[in-house]
């Protein structure tokens, strides 16, 4: 086959198609892969051919608040809807001219993309390829039995949990996001399509590839048969050299507590990462932070520090994960059957909480910047509580039975063999 990737140029929708490029590189299809500079080494390390996007909306490494610095003065749903209007929608016309160049080039029985790069399926509706969609989020396909995409709000079951999801879904469709489904409509307007739907997810008719497995997410009676759990869509970081503590803090005789704010939302150490720390100064315990390029000064006698860890060789002995809630790092944390506490509550960092939540391996702050007490007393019921562990052992089994770029080219494979046997 040959295959045209496309992606949002941020970490964590790049990294989970890695593996499946990987996968069908190896298998000999071709891929081609249209993204971001910055991720040029890490594309062709998979035997994919690079594309550059175009400049206007390659981000180029940069946070999303230094390109828009409008959305450092809104917050809640103000923001959500400043992100998806501006982040997600406005490069829509560019992604469709940037995968037509490619076409023009050389024809693609198939376009990949994660979900979030909108200019696929506008091009399939304009008679592009078909579009193969990857969720690099939790679940965002609507359905009565599961809460609405966005707010977090916890999983019930029942029929007034079916109602409270029915109303709540009519008011984020209805109120909070028409604005952005207006916006998103005048776009397709313009490049000759009718309106879309009400709704936030973007899931491909065909297939669709969901980073997961099913029993982190929400339960649903119905799953649509494109939609296939694939398990842990994550690409291990290149290999670093161990820091110089590495030895002392695995003799430390303690459990170890592993604090990161990801890769991406850590301009600001002190929403997690240092009240972290300081709460657990006193306590029976090691912690092992990721601080990017931050100094962080003087640390307590149990506490570690390093700009980025090696997660293969620090989650196995880890004990619990302190985190903002970065889908990637949870899934990693997981698949190692290692329990959480979560403080996320921007972008899908509250789905990601509420999906650990439900599931018992771990614990919900329900803020991105928990009081330290908060932090120390939910640290503490994790590690006293042998439930969060076990729920994340039996999650880390069931990652186990899945090798999600395998099984990811494995679907691929078969979609191309379906359509050429239909012609």
């Amino acid at each position: 086959m040959d295959l045209l990737f496309a992606t949002m140029p941020v970490p964590g929708h790049v990294a989970p198609l890695l593996p499946i490029a990987r996968a069908l590189t190896s298998r000999g299809h071709r891929v081609r892969w249209c993204t971001g500079r910055v991720f040029e080494d890490r594309v062709t390390a998979t035997g994919a051919e690079f594309i550059a996007m175009d400049p206007s909306i390659d981000h180029l490494g940069r946070n999303v608040d230094e390109l828009f610095p409008d959305r450092t003065r809104l917050k809640g749903i103000a923001k959500l809807r400043y992100d998806m209007r501006s982040v997600f929608l406005d490069p829509i016309p560019a992604q469709v001219d940037d995968l037509r160049r490619a076409l023009t080039a050389r024809s693609a029985d198939v376009v990949l993309h994660d979900a979030a790069y909108v200019g696929a399926t506008v091009l399939e509706q304009l008679g592009g390829p078909r579009a193969v969609s990857v969720g690099v989020t939790p679940m965002m396909l609507p359905a009565p039995d599961v809460p609405p995409f966005g707010p977090g709000l916890k999983y019930r079951g029942g029929p007034l949990a079916r109602l409270r999801n029915s109303l709540v879904q009519g008011l984020l469709d209805n109120v909070v996001f028409k604005p952005v489904f207006e916006h998103r409509d005048q776009i397709l307007a313009a490049l000759g399509l009718p309106a879309g739907e009400r709704r936030l997810a973007s899931v491909s008719p065909h297939l669709h590839l969901q980073n997961g497995v099913a029993g982190l997410e929400h339960p649903r009676a119905f799953l649509p048969p494109q939609v296939k759990y694939v398990g842990a869509l994550v690409d291990q970081a290149p290999a670093a050299e161990l820091p110089e503590w590495w030895d002392r803090m695995l003799s430390s005789g303690r459990p170890i507590v592993h604090v990161t704010q990801g890769t991406v939302a850590d301009m600001d150490l002190g929403h997690l990462v240092l009240p972290a720390i300081r709460a657990l100064a006193a306590e029976n315990v090691t912690v092992v932070a990721s601080v990017g390029a931050h100094d962080v000064g003087p640390l307590p006698a149990n506490a570690f520090a390093a700009p980025f860890l090696p997660y293969d060789q620090l989650l196995p002995k880890v004990s619990a994960m302190v985190t903002n809630g970065g889908f990637g790092g949870v899934q990693l944390a997981l698949a190692q059957g290692v329990p959480l506490v979560v403080a996320g509550a921007t972008e899908d960092k509250p789905e990601v909480a509420a999906r650990v939540e439900r599931s018992g391996a771990g614990l919900n702050l329900r803020t991105s910047t928990p009081s330290e007490k908060a932090i120390k007393a939910a640290v503490g019921q994790v590690l006293r509580g042998d439930s969060f562990r076990e729920q994340a052992q039996v999650l880390a089994a069931e990652y186990r039975r899945h090798d999600a770029g395998a099984l990811s080219a494995d679907h691929v494979e078969r979609l191309g063999q379906t359509s050429a046997a239909a012609r």
